[in-house]
């Protein structure tokens, strides 16, 4: 399976849900619809996507939902991705492997850049919801394929 049809079949249901967004119409808080997050990210988490098509070259909007305790390992992505946190925290850092002391935190309302190529990891102490901006097509790669929640 190519890795466009992959990402496809992985986004298709969200694509779905998100037709009404894409139109202008708006969304406030009660009408995002969460569901649990593609495979690509560790089990827990809950995802929506608000705007674009993860399988295709254009501006993307997502939001993710992390609980307390929550950990992304180190992994990088091909375009720079944009995240703001809109409620809780989270805790944010650079590197191959991921290392709590070697991160920083993000309050709610705190944004950091992370530029395409670069192996990045998160994780979190509380609930938390962030916004996360970028250029499609959509792909991961972890620092470690061990750590690949696909695997």
């Amino acid at each position: 399976m190519t890795s466009h049809r992959l990402i496809l079949f992985t986004f298709a249901p969200l694509l779905l849900c998100t037709a009404l967004a894409r139109v202008g119409t708006g969304m406030n808080p009660a009408d995002v619809k969460w569901g649990a997050a593609p495979p690509f990210l560790p089990a827990g988490a809950q995802f929506v996507l608000l705007d674009g098509d993860p399988g295709k070259a254009t501006r993307i909007t997502l939001r993710l939902k992390f609980p307390a305790g929550y950990q992304i390992p180190a992994h990088l992505h091909p375009t720079q991705e944009d995240v703001t946190v809109i409620s809780g925290s989270l805790n944010v850092g650079m590197g191959n492997v991921l290392d709590k002391k070697a991160s920083t935190l993000l309050k709610a309302g705190g944004f950091v850049a992370l530029p395409p190529k670069m192996n990045h990891f998160v994780w979190t102490d509380e609930e938390t919801v962030v916004q996360v901006h970028l250029q499609g097509p959509f792909a991961i790669t972890y620092a470690d394929p061990a750590t690949d929640p696909r695997k």
